[in-house]
């Protein structure tokens, strides 16, 4: 039988090309159950999964000119959770698989390699396989409503398109931007990756948010912000220093209206100039809430889509050996892909999930890694009235999660601890 295979949307063409030894772009999305996972199970609900989401079932390939994704008659293998979160992801793992399901104790994880879905398609997809996996283990009925699709109907095309080419403008944003101040610090030489988790009462959160007259993401944007233009002051002169920006992911199925299961999100980087003055923590962030708003409309977004768009449509690129496109992508990533923001904070917010699933979901979570060029970064979800803010790093130093979290406390939100590492 002949496999079927998918075009990478847009935004996935350029991580294979940038992927490097011990670092490729992926993310996990995990929710705890109340009791220990049933291995068997879970395996039962993944093979459920595999005709409904065909575009998570798939290997990497390389073709003349793209890479290209090719479906798998087989479905992931559940496997015990051996590791700290997102281990690195092979060229020979991605030829079998994109994705990892894991387990340990009563939590269920989900790992992607970016350039199959976003986000938010990655947490449809873990919610869906909850659902099923709590089925089969206690003989319920979860209703398919909301992000819960039923397992027996096909996917739709819009949920297999490239929602990238259908909101494309006509003309392409610039992509320069000013460099924005790194993060560095002592590497892990074994490559392992710290995990702080700061669980705070997600009302709270909100009441400080909304007495700013902000979001909860500008909140938290500024907080980062203002933990790195603290660190940096210590480390350098006025006069060396950099714009200090947070870049923020939209997903822009919200703005245009898809369905889509693929990679549909662009980013923003907001945030300030420290060399022009200070900045209070109000006036932070309420500047990255009106830049956010500014910056994350259809028309703006369009355009920057087609500066991602318009290229792959010039008949010399689309020629070229994928060889070459590599060379060219990861010089363009170097230049512009990451140097406009200091780190990430991905917040996807609340996943509407049926009532019917509440009593057995304890806690949801979100967790991007490293960039391939700064060693930390920051993602949030929110489940069940607590906020779940996840920072991780590649390096020893912890600094910028005690300034962080710290900032919160200062908030009057009080943060609940976690972390990885022993000592």
């Amino acid at each position: 039988m002949q496999k079927k295979w998918y075009r990478l949307d847009t935004a996935a063409l350029i991580f294979p090309a940038v992927a490097r030894r011990n670092w490729s772009n992926a993310f996990r999305v995990s929710a705890t159950l109340n009791d220990d996972i049933d291995p068997d199970v879970l395996q039962s609900a993944a093979d459920d999964m595999r005709l409904r989401f065909p575009s998570f079932f798939v290997t990497l390939r390389r073709g003349f000119f793209w890479y290209y994704l090719e479906e798998s008659h087989s479905s992931a293998e559940v496997r015990s959770d051996y590791a700290y979160p997102l281990t690195f992801m092979s060229r020979r793992e991605l030829k079998k698989s994109c994705i990892r399901i894991l387990y340990y104790k009563n939590r269920i994880a989900v790992e992607c390699f970016h350039s199959i879905t976003d986000g938010r398609g990655g947490s449809v997809f873990l919610c869906n396989l909850a659902a099923r996996y709590i089925e089969l283990k206690y003989g319920v009925n979860i209703p398919r409503e909301g992000i819960l699709k039923a397992l027996d109907e096909k996917p739709t095309a819009e949920e297999l398109e490239d929602s990238f080419l259908k909101n494309s403008a006509k003309v392409g944003s610039r992509r320069s931007e000013e460099r924005s101040y790194r993060l560095h610090g002592t590497r892990e030489p074994t490559g392992f990756k710290t995990l702080t988790t700061g669980i705070v009462d997600t009302e709270t959160l909100l009441d400080a948010a909304h007495g700013l007259s902000v979001t909860v993401t500008a909140l938290l944007a500024a907080v980062m912000a203002k933990s790195i233009i603290a660190m940096q002051a210590e480390e350098l002169p006025t006069r060396r220093r950099r714009a200090v920006k947070i870049t923020v992911p939209v997903d822009l199925r919200r703005l245009y209206g898809s369905s889509t299961m693929r990679n549909f999100s662009l980013v923003l980087n907001v945030g300030v100039d420290p060399r022009i003055g200070d900045y209070t923590l109000a006036e932070l962030a309420r500047t990255i809430y009106h830049q956010l708003r500014a910056y994350a409309t259809p028309q703006h977004m369009a355009g920057m889509i087609a500066a991602n768009v318009l290229p792959q449509q010039v008949t010399a690129i689309r020629l070229c050996p994928v060889f070459l496109k590599n060379i060219v992508m990861d010089g363009v990533y170097r230049r512009s892909g990451e140097s406009g923001g200091s780190i990430n904070v991905s917040n996807i917010k609340e996943l509407p999930l049926p009532e019917a699933m509440n009593g057995y979901v304890k806690r949801m979570e979100f967790i991007i890694g490293p960039q391939r060029s700064y060693p930390n970064n920051c993602s949030v979800m929110s489940y069940g009235g607590r906020t779940y803010i996840n920072m991780i790093r590649s390096i020893e130093e912890s600094e910028l999660e005690r300034r962080f979290f710290s900032g919160l406390v200062e908030l009057g939100i009080p943060v609940e601890i976690e972390c990885n590492r022993r000592n």
